[in-house]
C-alpha cells in the first residue's frame, strides 16, 4: 500500500506546484523583457527576432531552479533574478541554434515557428551571437544582483564551463555525431549529462553560489540533487518524443527516432528509461535531507519535473 499513498503525496505536490511555477514564469516573463533590447532600437530585425524567441512562451525550467534554490538556502528571488535571467537567455540561445538547418531542422517550438522559420537562418544565428554577451553581460553588470565581484566572476566561470565544449556545446556535437551509431547507456548518459543536464547543474549551483557562506555539506547535497535531476530531466525529454503528444509538447515527436538518435528509450527500451526517471527522483530527494524543510520547494519542483507530461 506504500507505494500508491507515496504516488498521491506526489500528485498533490505536483498540483500544488503548478501556481508557483506560474508566478515564477510571470516574473520571468517581466524580467527578460526588462533586459532585453528594444525591438525599436537599431537594429531592429536583430532585437525583434531576440524578443520573438525569449519572450515565445516556455516553462522557464532553469530559471524555477535557481529560484527554488535560493529558498533553500536562504536567499529571496531577488538577489538570484539577475542570474535566473542569464541561464535563461542562454538556454534560449542554445534552442535557436538547435532548430536550424545545420542541427536538428526543426520547424516548431514553443507552439510556434522556430526563429529561423519566421525571420530567416541569418537572423536566428545572430540571435544566439547575440543572447549569449547578453547572458554575460548581466552577470558582470546586473544592478540587481548584489553579489561581490568575487562572486560574479565565479557565476560566469561556472555558467561558461556548462555550455563549453565540456557541457552543453560539447553534448550537441556529440549528439550529431553518434546519430545512426549504437552506443552503451554510459555513453548516453555522459551526452545527457553534457548537453542538458551542465545547464540545469549550473542553475542549482549558480544559486547557491550566491549565498557564500552556505554550508560545504550542503553544497554537495545540491550538487548530488543536480546532477540526478539533470540526467532524469532529459531521459523524461527522451520518453516524451517517444510517448508524449506534439499539441502539448508544443513540438514535433518522434523527431529523435527520425534521426536514428541513441537516446536512452532507444538503447534500454521505455519500460527501463521509466524506472531510470524514478531512481534517479528518489537519489535526488535524498540528497536534499540534510535540508529538512527548507528544501520543500525544491523537492516539489522535483517531482513536477520528473512526472511532466510536456
Amino acid at each position: 500500500m506504500n507505494e500508491p499513498a507515496d504516488r498521491r503525496i506526489r500528485q498533490d505536490d505536483i498540483e500544488d506546484f503548478g501556481a508557483q511555477l506560474e508566478s515564477w514564469r510571470l516574473r520571468m516573463e517581466g524580467a527578460l523583457a526588462a533586459r532585453l533590447p528594444e525591438a525599436h532600437v537599431v537594429p531592429g530585425r536583430l532585437h525583434e527576432a531576440m524578443r520573438y524567441s525569449v519572450l515565445g512562451g516556455g516553462k522557464r525550467i532553469r530559471p524555477a531552479l535557481v529560484f527554488a534554490t535560493a529558498r533553500a538556502v536562504g536567499l529571496c528571488e531577488d538577489e538570484v533574478l539577475a542570474v535566473a535571467c542569464a541561464i535563461e537567455l542562454v538556454h534560449v540561445y542554445s534552442l535557436v541554434h538547435d532548430d536550424l538547418p545545420a542541427m536538428d531542422n526543426d520547424d516548431l517550438r514553443r507552439g510556434r515557428p522556430t526563429c529561423h522559420r519566421a525571420y530567416d537562418e541569418a537572423t536566428a544565428l545572430l540571435v544566439g551571437d547575440a543572447l549569449q554577451p547578453l547572458a554575460f553581460e548581466l552577470l558582470a553588470c546586473d544592478p540587481q544582483l548584489s553579489a561581490s565581484a568575487a562572486v560574479r566572476l565565479r557565476l560566469i566561470d561556472m555558467l561558461a564551463q556548462a555550455i563549453g565544449t565540456l557541457g552543453m556545446a560539447g553534448g550537441q556535437a556529440i549528439d550529431l555525431a553518434v546519430q545512426g551509431l549504437r552506443l552503451e547507456i554510459g555513453q548516453v548518459e555522459d551526452m545527457h549529462a553534457r548537453k542538458t543536464g551542465a545547464v540545469i547543474r549550473a542553475s542549482v549551483l549558480m544559486a547557491a553560489e550566491c549565498s557564500p557562506a552556505l554550508d560545504p555539506n550542503l553544497y554537495n547535497g545540491l550538487s548530488r540533487f543536480a546532477n540526478a535531476v539533470g540526467l532524469a530531466f532529459q531521459i523524461q525529454d527522451d520518453l516524451l518524443d517517444v510517448t508524449g503528444d506534439a499539441s502539448t509538447l508544443g513540438k514535433a515527436t518522434g523527431a529523435d527516432s527520425e534521426r536514428e538518435k541513441p537516446t536512452y528509450p532507444a538503447v534500454i527500451g521505455i519500460s527501463a528509461s521509466q524506472q531510470r526517471v524514478r531512481l534517479l527522483h528518489n537519489q535526488a530527494i535524498q540528497a536534499l535531507a540534510p535540508f529538512g524543510q527548507r528544501a520543500e520547494t525544491l523537492r516539489s519542483l522535483a517531482h513536477w519535473l520528473l512526472s511532466r507530461q510536456y
